[in-house]
């Protein structure tokens, strides 16, 4: 029987009370393979009633408030604030000043990032695979917090510095738009390929955005194939949910 806190990881920040913070591990549900076995997306072809299953179990084990809204990540900017009257189907953030409203993202290599202010008044957390993080996600959600020089951030379970290979296209977006990003990358064995490092590139763009208090950033899904998925490890794959609320 596997124990209820072995479904999620807890972030290690320093955040209020109030905030309530969990990332969904892939052990303890009741997907088989390659679902295999807390996979929480609707989206990728795994049994429906397994899924609602395993989001039952998730939701039971982290005492979730039924506020869920399950946004569709297209790797853009989009951020949602909840509640509202007409959520849209896709999103890559959401955030919310209201207690009980509980905001999620869907990840399975891709950087999710927690928000919240340091009074424990509003959260948010956003999706960022390389699109989005280069498009400026972190900043278009840092946006909707009233001051952005008192929001903390933890960056959760990603696709690690040795195993994010991409082509010197994806290097130069980010340079272009900050030149720093430069120290993020480093050469792959494979000619014309680079090593990047999304975690830092995270860093980086949010202190550019006044945020100093950052933490995380010590997992890798493509390598720690017993706790998390990994899309680029196995393409058809689960998902983890990140999810983060204010408690009354």
């Amino acid at each position: 029987m596997t124990d209820q806190q072995d479904l999620y990881i807890l972030p290690n920040w320093p955040a209020p009370e109030s905030v309530k913070a969990y990332v969904s591990n892939r052990a303890g549900g009741v997907s088989v393979s390659p679902f295999d076995s807390l996979n929480l997306g609707m989206h990728v072809q795994d049994d429906a009633e397994s899924v609602r299953e395993n989001r039952r179990l998730f939701s039971e084990a982290t005492d979730m408030p039924d506020s869920l809204v399950w946004l569709n990540q297209v790797h853009g900017t989009d951020v949602v604030q909840l509640p509202c009257d007409n959520t849209p189907e896709s999103a890559d953030a959401a955030f919310s000043s209201m207690k009980d409203q509980v905001c999620a993202v869907l990840t399975a290599d891709c950087l999710p990032v927690f928000f919240c202010d340091e009074s424990g008044g509003q959260v948010a957390v956003a999706h960022a695979g390389w699109r989005g993080l280069c498009s400026g996600v972190l900043e278009s959600t840092l946006a909707c917090f009233e001051k952005a020089d008192q929001v903390m951030a933890w960056l959760g379970p990603a696709i690690g510095p040795a195993a994010f290979e991409v082509g010197g296209e994806v290097r130069e977006a980010f340079i272009e738009m900050l030149p720093e990003a430069d120290k993020a990358f480093k050469p792959a064995n494979e000619s014309g390929k680079w090593l990047g490092d999304l975690y830092l590139l995270a860093r980086q763009r949010l202190a550019a955005a006044g945020v100093t208090q950052v933490y995380g950033g010590d997992y890798c899904t493509f390598t720690e194939k017993h706790q998390f998925f990994s899309y680029r490890r196995e393409g058809k794959t689960g998902r983890m949910a990140s999810v983060i609320w204010l408690s009354p």
